[in-house]
């Protein structure tokens, strides 16, 4: 557990002002008389149940829902659940501030994946161990993620073609082997009687056909993102993001360096209305990543 930082214990000492308590403390506290659920002999038990956090309590910035949970426990239903379909990438050539802010925002919106270019060491402080719970990935250089990024939407394509490609087969063998009179599929008595719900197996190949299609629809059109104020930069109120795409984000001040402008499909920049060029890097990215959020996600207030 982390020491009270001495500004919070100074401004408590002075009796101004009071703090609202955050979390939960120890679990014979809060559920008095109640078994623990890390003891694998109590009919609660529980796997993700964290025994240090049950006996210290927990006061992480996480949702309620995750208390007393272990890292590896929140980390495995944050992916369960799903992620959303962006990601994100950082320049780190200037340890730059402000990727523990994007780290943690990142994990906020739930990105499907942070990625560090540069050197693996960087300010960690800002995202609050929030990058325990998310996927971050490092890589040498703004080409080699790019070209990883790209490779693995080309291996998901190929996955949702093949998926495609047995549901089609299945239509024919249970579709069409016997035609009605008006040309139609006729689906035989021995299919209609093995379906699930009311829903037949042709139904079914049917459903999952236009899924992997659509889904391949998606993926051919994913595309790099550079968030950088230059000329030709489209403003982001008016951009479409696509459902899958890759995020770059670069330094405070001398922003994405030119190799991700020429590799990104496009640059989408932020309207300002002030006196100044740019706003903050971690704000920059903030503001970008909700409005992916705002086009693209399901609001689930579970």
């Amino acid at each position: 557990m982390h020491a009270p930082n001495q500004i919070s214990l100074a401004a408590k000492a002075s009796g101004e002002p009071e703090f609202r308590e955050i979390g939960v403390g120890p679990w014979e506290e809060t559920h008095p008389g109640e078994p623990r659920p890390d003891d694998s002999a109590s009919p609660n038990y529980d796997a993700r149940f964290d025994t240090e956090l049950l006996d210290a309590g927990d006061r992480r910035n996480v949702l309620d829902r995750y208390r007393y949970w272990s890292v590896q426990a929140i980390k495995d239903d944050l992916d369960v659940r799903g992620r959303h379909d962006f990601e994100v990438a950082v320049e780190n050539w200037t340890h730059d501030f402000n990727i523990g802010s994007m780290v943690r925002t990142a994990n906020a919106f739930q990105a499907k994946r942070v990625h560090i270019v540069g050197p693996h060491k960087w300010n960690r402080k800002g995202a609050l161990m929030t990058e325990l719970y998310q996927h971050v990935e490092h890589h040498p250089s703004i080409a080699e993620l790019v070209e990883c990024w790209r490779n693995r939407i080309a291996g998901e394509i190929a996955a949702e073609r093949a998926r495609a490609a047995a549901a089609a087969i299945h239509i024919h063998e249970y579709g069409s082997n016997t035609a009605a009179s008006d040309g139609q599929p006729f689906i035989p008595d021995s299919f209609s009687a093995g379906s699930i719900g009311g829903i037949s197996p042709v139904q079914t190949a049917m459903t999952e056909l236009a899924d992997a299609d659509n889904h391949v629809k998606e993926l051919q059109a994913a595309r790099v993102i550079a968030l950088d104020i230059i000329p030709g930069a489209v403003p982001m109120e008016t951009y479409r993001f696509p459902k899958r795409c890759l995020l770059l984000f670069g330094a405070e001040g001398p922003g994405l360096s030119q190799k991700a402008l020429d590799l990104a499909d496009d640059v989408v920049y932020i309207s300002q209305f002030g006196s100044v060029r740019s706003i903050n890097a971690g704000a920059a990215a903030a503001v970008a990543m909700h409005a992916w959020i705002a086009q693209h996600a399901t609001i689930n207030h579970d």
